[in-house]
């Protein structure tokens, strides 16, 4: 009796030992070993960084590439999403989609500048705000000057400026940009009819002016 109550007894404390332990070593993987830099920073709720580099390539009318001291970086614009250009016969342009690369290409193509970033998108593109004239950000300028949507898409999850439904309002009663056509159809929807499901308008419908 008193070996099997001594083993008892013994157990206990090893048990917590171990338990200490294992805590331990999850807080110590978890503090000093866990995910780094910008990845880590961007799934925190609310937190922002900063990356800053040289425009050297604009893509579309929403996405540019900045050559960063740690690299290239590809950046979607928050709170927008503009025509699509082409790429290849499968995935057709959308009319103004060079007008609005050409847009931002204007605004932002050369200049070293310093985004404000929220997140990466599922492609690995940080989204980012870049600084406008006048106090503005470009994605504000691009919606204003009629060459971007702001993006309802999933009803307007990915809209962080609140007053770009407003300034697209106006750009379209004014006729400005891609607005200048009828029946623009929005990015988000173009890719899910006529990429994703092939259904697009006919060929002359999809050329960009």
């Amino acid at each position: 009796m008193r070996k099997l109550l001594g083993r008892i007894g013994l157990a206990r404390p090893v048990a917590a030992l171990a338990c200490a332990l294992a805590g331990a070593g999850v807080a110590y993987l978890s503090t000093s070993h866990g995910p780094r830099g910008d990845d880590a920073v961007s799934r925190a709720v609310g937190a922002t960084y900063e990356l800053r580099g040289r425009v050297v390539n604009v893509g579309d009318g929403d996405t540019i590439t900045l050559q960063t001291d740690g690299g290239q970086r590809r950046v979607r614009l928050a709170s927008i999403d503009a025509p699509e250009v082409g790429h290849g016969e499968v995935k057709p342009g959308q009319p103004f989609g060079q007008a609005a690369r050409k847009s931002l290409e204007a605004m932002v193509a050369g200049k070293t500048l310093t985004a404000r970033c929220y997140e990466k998108d599922q492609y690995a593109r940080d989204v980012c705000d870049l600084p406008g004239e006048g106090g503005h950000t470009v994605s504000w300028q691009q919606v204003d000057a009629g060459y971007a949507w702001a993006n309802m898409a999933r009803h307007g999850e990915y809209l962080r400026d609140a007053s770009l439904p407003g300034i697209e309002s106006r750009a379209r009663d004014q006729r400005k940009g891609l607005w200048a056509q009828a029946g623009a159809v929005a990015p988000w929807e173009w890719r899910y009819q006529c990429w994703n499901h092939g259904k697009c308008p006919t060929s002359g419908a999809t050329a960009a002016p």
